[in-house]
C-alpha cells in the first residue's frame, strides 16, 4: 500500500514537474548591456541595449543603427534631422565589433517579474518590427541609451522614472559631453564652443542617462515596489582594453587665460616689431573670429540643432569680424569707409564687452568662460592699437 502511494505521489511530481519545465524555461534572463567608450567620433558616449536570453538564444535589441545610405542622410545630420533604426540581432553578433577593437562590455541582469519580463519583450518584439524600428534620434534626448532607459520604465510602470528624478549629481549636457570627448581635444573644444546655455542645466539622474555609463550607475541605486534591487547579478562579458576618459570635467581655465595672454603677447610683440606684421596678426585673429561666428550663426539660423542656437559666443566670435577684414583694405579710399572701418572695429570690441556682463550679470546663464578668458586681451589689445593709428591727433 505505502509503495502504491508512494508511486502516485512520484507520478504525480513528474506530472508537475512537467507541466511547469516549459514555462520556467520560457522565462528569459533580461539585462542591460553597457558597452564602454570607443575611440571613434560616435562611439566617445558609449553605447547600450537590452539583452534576452531565453536558453536557447541571446538576442540584443539595439537602438543603435543608423544608415549612411539612406537618401539626405549627410543633409539631415547637418541640419540635425537623424533617423536611427533599432534592430534584434544575436547577441554574439553584437558583440563581435566590441571584442575586435577592445570596448568593455558588462550586462547587468535584471530582478524582473514574469509579468515584467512578458512586457518588455512583448514591447521590443513590436519595436523591433521593420515598421516601426526607426526614430527621430536626438543627441541628448532621444538616443540609443534614453531608448533603452524608456522601454525599461515601461515595463516597470514608471518605477525608473519616479526614482531617478528624484535626484541629481549636478552634472550637465555640456558637462558630460565635454568630459567623454575629452581625449579628442578637438571634439571635447568643439562641444565646449558650439554649446548654448541650454547645455548648462543641472541634470536629474533620469536626464542624464542619455549616458550609458551613467544609466548603468544608476540602475545598481534602482529598487523594484517589494524593496529588491532591480540589478540582482553584474557580469563582465568584455574586459576593456582602452584607456577610460576622464572621471571628473577637466578645469582649464589658467590654460585658457594663458592662451589668451599668450596671443595679446604675441599681437603686441608684433606691432613692436612691425606694422605689417601686427596687422597679419589682427587679420588672421579677425578671419578665424568670422569663422567660428559664421559657424555658429549657420547652426543657430540653418539647423534644428536646438543646443547650438542663440550661442553667447557669437558676442565673442562674430562674424562682423569678416567685415572688418574687407574695411580694413578698403580704409583708406575714402573717409567713409576709414569711419566705418573704426566704427566695425569699435562694434566688434563692444561685442565682447557685452558677452563679459552677459556672463558676469546673470545666473545660471552658459559657460563660457575659458573662450571669455582665451579671447578677451586679443580683442582689447587690437581695438586699443587700431584707435591709436587711427587717432586724427
Amino acid at each position: 500500500m505505502a509503495n502504491k502511494v508512494l508511486r502516485r505521489l512520484l507520478a504525480l511530481c513528474l506530472l508537475a514537474a512537467s507541466a511547469l519545465g516549459p514555462a520556467a524555461a520560457a522565462e528569459p534572463r533580461i539585462g542591460v548591456m553597457t558597452m564602454q567608450p570607443g575611440e571613434v567620433f560616435w562611439e566617445r558616449f558609449g553605447h547600450n541595449a537590452i539583452v534576452v536570453d531565453d536558453g536557447v538564444r541571446a538576442l540584443s535589441y539595439n537602438f543603435g543603427f543608423f544608415d549612411m545610405a539612406e537618401p539626405g542622410f549627410t543633409g539631415n545630420f547637418i541640419k540635425g534631422r537623424m533617423n536611427y533604426l533599432m534592430l534584434a540581432l544575436p547577441l554574439e553578433q553584437d558583440l563581435g565589433y566590441y571584442r575586435q577593437v577592445g570596448r568593455g562590455v558588462d550586462i547587468q541582469w535584471l530582478a524582473l517579474s514574469p509579468e515584467q519580463s512578458r512586457r518588455l519583450r512583448a514591447r521590443l518584439a513590436f519595436l523591433a518590427r521593420p515598421e516601426n524600428a526607426r526614430y527621430r534620434y536626438d543627441y541628448f534626448r532621444n538616443n540609443c541609451a534614453t531608448r533603452v532607459r524608456d522601454v525599461l520604465d515601461e515595463a516597470l510602470g514608471g518605477e525608473l522614472h519616479r526614482q531617478l528624478t528624484a535626484s541629481s549629481l549636478g552634472n550637465s549636457y555640456r558637462s558630460e559631453s565635454v568630459r567623454l570627448a575629452w581625449p579628442a581635444k578637438w571634439m571635447a573644444l568643439g562641444f565646449d564652443l558650439g554649446m548654448n546655455a541650454d547645455g548648462d542645466k543641472a541634470l536629474s539622474r533620469w536626464d542624464e542617462a542619455f549616458i550609458p555609463m551613467r544609466l548603468q550607475d544608476s540602475l545598481r541605486g534602482v529598487r523594484l515596489s517589494d524593496g529588491r534591487p532591480l540589478v540582482r547579478e553584474e557580469q563582465t562579458i568584455l574586459p576593456s582594453k582602452l584607456p577610460p576618459p576622464p572621471a571628473e570635467l577637466p578645469q582649464w581655465p589658467l590654460t585658457a587665460a594663458a592662451i589668451g595672454l599668450g596671443l595679446a603677447g604675441l599681437l603686441f610683440a608684433a606691432r613692436r616689431r612691425s606694422q605689417r606684421l601686427f596687422n597679419a596678426g589682427m587679420l588672421a585673429f579677425w578671419l578665424v573670429s568670422g569663422l567660428i561666428g559664421s559657424v555658429l550663426l549657420a547652426a543657430w539660423l540653418g539647423t534644428e540643432h536646438r543646443f547650438l542656437h542663440a550661442n553667447a559666443n557669437l558676442l565673442l566670435f562674430p562674424p562682423l569680424a569678416w567685415l572688418a577684414v574687407v574695411l580694413h583694405a578698403l580704409r583708406r579710399r575714402s573717409p567713409a569707409l576709414r569711419a566705418a572701418y573704426l566704427l566695425t572695429v569699435k562694434a566688434i570690441a563692444a561685442l565682447a564687452v557685452a558677452a563679459v556682463l552677459l556672463k558676469f550679470a546673470q545666473t545660471g546663464g552658459q559657460s563660457n568662460l575659458n573662450w571669455i578668458l582665451m579671447a578677451l586681451p586679443a580683442h582689447w589689445l587690437i581695438t586699443r592699437q587700431v584707435l591709436a593709428d587711427n587717432n586724427p591727433e
